[in-house]
């Protein structure tokens, strides 16, 4: 494994498993989060995040966290191993909130400068629905890529902690 995507809902944990993946294999990690926000929550323009992709894909070695479903083929041909947190969206809820309040007014260490946290209703609802309207597409498009690529889905927290202690057992061996 040496090109790795980490995908889930908003709150599943996809930073957090990214840097402990990346401490455990020595391998970079690229939020994306971090490149597709500019200052202030402006978007980057479709073609400019296509090649910003294409060009971080071929590279030898990555894990890259984040959603952006549209682009999720890309990375998908790119990777050999694709981590799916799967997980509650109660938890996912708890976990938004909770970064909400521990960096209000602050930017996340896996976001753009001058990106602040915030949190309104819309994506609040958008967390609360990922079940329905994201993850179906997700789960068919990891269903036609697991012959070719590892496909880990993990659905608790307790699974990312064997998951990451396995990595790290295999890693000092």
């Amino acid at each position: 494994m040496n090109r790795i995507i980490v995908i889930g809902s908003a709150g599943s944990g996809k930073s957090t498993l990214s840097q402990r993946l990346g401490e455990a294999l020595s391998l970079p990690v690229v939020h994306l989060d971090r490149y597709y926000w500019k200052p202030n929550w402006l978007a980057t323009p479709s073609e400019e995040w296509d090649e910003f992709l294409e060009e971080v894909a071929s590279r030898e070695r990555w894990i890259m966290d984040g959603n952006y479903t549209r682009t999720l083929g890309i990375r998908l041909h790119a990777a050999n191993a694709v981590v799916f947190l799967d997980m509650p969206r109660i938890l996912c809820i708890y976990r938004i909130i909770k970064r909400r309040i521990q960096y209000h007014g602050k930017t996340r260490p896996d976001l753009n400068e001058d990106c602040p946290e915030k949190l309104d209703w819309a994506f609040i609802s958008w967390v609360w629905n990922y079940k329905k309207s994201s993850r179906p597409r997700i789960v068919e498009m990891l269903e036609r890529v697991k012959e070719g690529k590892q496909v880990v889905i993990l659905k608790t927290r307790n699974e990312v902690k064997e998951f990451i202690a396995r990595l790290e057992k295999n890693g000092r061996s």
